[in-house]
């Protein structure tokens, strides 16, 4: 193999390890549950996205063919980041705001989080509107 090709496979492969050191390090460190959770879907998804890129660099250097293997590691990884995001986000704005203290949303939308019939732990019911969307806390005092 190359020396350059080597030297390429290093690189990826010490890069994503910075992100994957850096995205873990602020899963344990950073104050909020809000906080948290960029850096396991942005630093860490990047630092497995480096070495995915070594692998398949390696493989076509040694074998001379593309694996595919590694690009649905990605697919998934890049799929299923965003969506466990949104998870721990809604699980935080249940467990810790309340409808009142969150931005008004637009004319006649609602929260979708906060829409649910049933009772939900922490929020206050508000009487619908007109158009069947909660009514939002007056916050003009």
């Amino acid at each position: 193999m190359p020396f350059w090709v080597e030297l390429l496979i290093s690189a990826c492969l010490v890069i994503g390890g910075l992100f994957a050191l850096v995205g873990s390090y602020g899963l344990v460190r950073l104050p909020d549950p809000m906080s948290r959770l960029h850096a396991p879907t942005k630093a860490t998804t990047l630092g497995v996205g480096g070495v995915l890129i070594a692998s398949m660099v390696f493989f076509f250097a040694t074998e001379g063919r593309l694996s595919v293997h590694e690009l649905l590691i990605a697919v998934f990884l890049f799929l299923t980041a965003p969506i466990t995001a949104l998870f721990i986000a809604k699980v935080h704005l249940h467990q810790h705001e309340s409808q009142e203290d969150l931005p008004r949303p637009l004319e006649g939308a609602g929260w979708a989080s906060y829409t649910a019939e049933g009772p939900t732990r922490g929020v206050r019911d508000f009487p619908p509107q007109a158009d069947g969307a909660p009514a939002a806390a007056d916050t003009s005092d």
